[in-house]
Parts: structure tokens; C-alpha cells; sequence
């Protein structure tokens, strides 16, 4: 790797950097440069490049850092990743929250690196230091939580988990469910049999399982019973032994429900349990058995929950932009329900006295 310098005079707050591989440039740069526009755009730096070679200029802390950033991404491309955009997305996120955290100053290599499956043309590996965690969480524990917004991989990597303790011959079937239950619409009468109902509850599942593996295999498992997609009822009063089981959607099961599911955990096995506790669409007045389980069994041997935030989206980076908004929408009338509560609860000012009177 070439390192990037800085130059010497003190009025340039500037780096440059020579890759020396016309390859290695254009695999880092992007077509038309675009990875070297979406860092200009994202970080507030001007990146001049010619050849190989590439300038930096502009604020002292941008610089330094998309330095830091293209000396990562330089690391991944001599290692054979391919780089894609989301992949210069993601590792602005990781590199800029080093300073939260000590352990996110890891290499991105570490994180872009570190494969879950390697399967049908694709290369699934975690994208931050939070689904890095969870991955090794589902190897360590027989129970894993992973709870956090929409986007940050919750199901896919435990699918991709599922689908790697399969092929490596460590659990002899996958076991998908979720609870059918409306978000937030009356869908109204559904046709045919009891099977095509609840299909479209469970097509985030097969979607995903397509994902991992060519569409004619993944039909194969399934009708040969070793992937079982099920909604979360045809789980009662079974046993799962050598399975490896994925509980989506949970922030709409009832605690019962989510009682049920856990207590099915048979010998060899392990549970991944997903979920957005932000997204509950059951009837009012209803616990969401997900967030009852997350308490109850805090400290428990063999239970593991992982937490995803914005930081870990990995999809458009609209939809972190997205989470933050609503998040603030959320605290702000948070805030203004317990001023007003608090303003209702405090004891009338007391009288004023008349006129010409004193008080004490």
C-alpha cells in the first residue's frame, strides 16, 4: 500500500496519495470517478486526480479523515473485495463513529472481509461493527436478539447464518417464521387454501432465501421440508432438534406467543429472534412480546441481544436520514407530553391579595 502524505506547507491543509496500479485506481475510484465524487459530496473535500494519483485539499479534520478513508478503502481493493458505492457509504459510517467507539477504528477490512457465505456469485459479510457483533453473537450463543431499525441487516445476515450452518453441516434444517399479522391495514378477505393466505406475510422470507442461494435449490429445500417457511402459529407444540430457527418480525408477537416460540428450542439448535421495536403493529393494548422477553431475560447464560442503530443501515442512505427524522419527531412529542403533564400535575399559583393589601 502507498500511504498518503501530507504536503509541508502550513497555509494547505492537503494530502496526496499515488497508488502506483492503474487497476487498483480504478477499482477505488469507480466508474467516472464516482466514488471520489460521492466522498467530495459526503465529507466536504476537493479530490484531484490524475493517473494514479489523487490530491486532497480542503478542511484539516475532512482531509485527515478521507485520507484515513481511502487508505482503508485502498486495503480492500488490493485484497480482492470489489468496492462498490454502498460499500464507500458504509465505510464513512464505520470510520466516522471511531471516535464513539475505540473498537470502530478496526480496519474496514476487517469488517468487509470477514465472509458469512460465499455462495452463488455473492460475498455476504457484515458491514459495521454492530452486525460484525451479532454475527459472532449467533456462532457464541443458542439465542440470539437482534433488534434495530429497518435496513440494518437484521434478517439477512441470520438467513445467511442459517444457510452457512447448513451447508457446513451443522444444523439439518432452516426453520423461518413470522407472525401474520397486518401492518397497520385491513387487507380484507384473502383467497385460496390456508397455505396462499399467509404467503404474503412470508414473502420478506423467501425473498431473502433467494437471496442466498440459486432460486431452483431454494425450492428444492423447501419442498423436501429442510427449509420450513411457517407462520409463527404452526409452531405450537413442536419440538425443533438440529435446527437452525429465525423468528422475524417479533415486535408483533404476543408475550405468550414469544413464550411459545422460545420454549420450542430443541437439542442442537439455535434461535435468532429480529425485530423493530419501533414498528409494533399489534392492537392497542397488547405487549409486544419482544420488548417483554428483551427485559426479562436480560442476564440470562446463552442469550444474547445485539443492537442496531441508524449507523448500521446499510441500505439508499435516504433511509438512515429517515430513521433520525422520525426519531426526532418521536423525542420531540415525548418532550412536549411530560411538559404538559408536568404543568397539569403542578398546584395553582396562589391568589393574588386585593387591592391596598399586603401578604405576611
Amino acid at each position: 500500500m502507498h500511504p498518503l502524505t501530507a504536503e509541508t506547507s502550513p497555509a494547505v491543509n492537503a494530502a496526496k496519495l499515488d497508488l502506483g496500479d492503474i487497476q487498483v485506481a480504478q477499482a477505488l475510484f469507480g466508474g467516472q470517478n464516482e466514488h471520489l465524487k460521492l466522498i467530495e459530496r459526503r465529507l466536504g473535500v476537493r479530490i484531484a486526480q490524475r493517473g494514479t494519483e489523487l490530491r486532497l485539499s480542503g478542511p484539516p479534520d475532512a482531509v485527515a479523515f478521507s485520507a484515513r478513508l481511502l487508505e482503508q478503502l485502498e486495503g480492500l481493493v488490493r485484497a480482492g473485495h470489489p468496492v462498490l458505492r454502498e460499500d464507500v457509504e458504509q465505510a464513512i459510517k464505520v470510520l466516522g463513529r471511531a471516535g464513539a467507539d475505540p473498537a470502530e477504528a478496526a480496519a474496514i477490512k476487517d469488517l468487509f472481509l470477514g465472509p458469512v457465505l460465499r455462495g452463488s456469485g455473492r460475498h455476504i459479510a457484515p458491514k459495521s461493527l454492530n452486525q460484525k457483533r451479532y454475527i459472532d453473537a449467533i456462532r457464541e450463543h443458542d439465542i440470539v436478539f437482534g433488534i434495530g431499525p429497518a435496513g440494518t441487516g437484521k434478517t439477512y445476515l441470520a438467513m445467511a447464518m442459517a444457510v452457512a450452518f447448513l451447508q457446513e453441516r451443522k444444523v439439518k434444517r432452516i426453520v423461518l417464521c413470522r407472525p401474520a399479522v397486518e401492518a397497520g391495514e385491513k387487507l380484507g378477505f384473502l383467497p385460496g387454501d390456508l397455505a396462499e393466505k399467509v404467503n404474503p406475510y412470508l414473502r420478506p422470507l423467501y425473498d431473502a432465501l433467494n437471496d442466498m442461494m440459486e432460486p431452483d435449490r431454494a425450492t428444492q429445500l423447501i419442498q423436501n421440508g429442510t427449509v420450513e417457511v411457517a407462520p409463527l402459529a404452526f409452531m405450537r407444540g413442536r419440538t425443533l432438534n438440529d435446527a437452525f430457527v429465525i423468528l422475524d418480525e417479533a415486535q408483533n408477537t404476543t408475550v405468550e406467543q414469544m413464550k411459545m416460540f422460545l420454549t420450542r428450542l430443541g437439542f442442537n439448535s439455535k434461535a435468532v429472534v429480529t425485530g423493530d421495536v419501533t414498528q409494533v403493529d399489534l392492537p392497542a393494548g397488547r405487549a409486544s412480546g419482544l420488548q417483554h422477553a428483551r427485559e426479562i431475560l436480560r442476564g440470562v447464560s446463552g442469550i444474547e441481544v445485539s443492537l442496531f442503530t441508524e449507523v448500521d443501515v446499510v441500505r439508499h442512505p435516504l433511509v438512515q436520514e429517515v430513521i433520525k427524522a422520525y426519531d426526532r419527531a418521536e423525542a420531540d412529542a415525548k418532550s412536549a407530553a411530560e411538559k404538559a403533564a408536568a404543568e397539569k400535575a403542578a398546584p395553582p399559583p396562589p391568589p393574588a391579595p386585593p387591592d391596598g393589601q399586603s401578604v405576611g
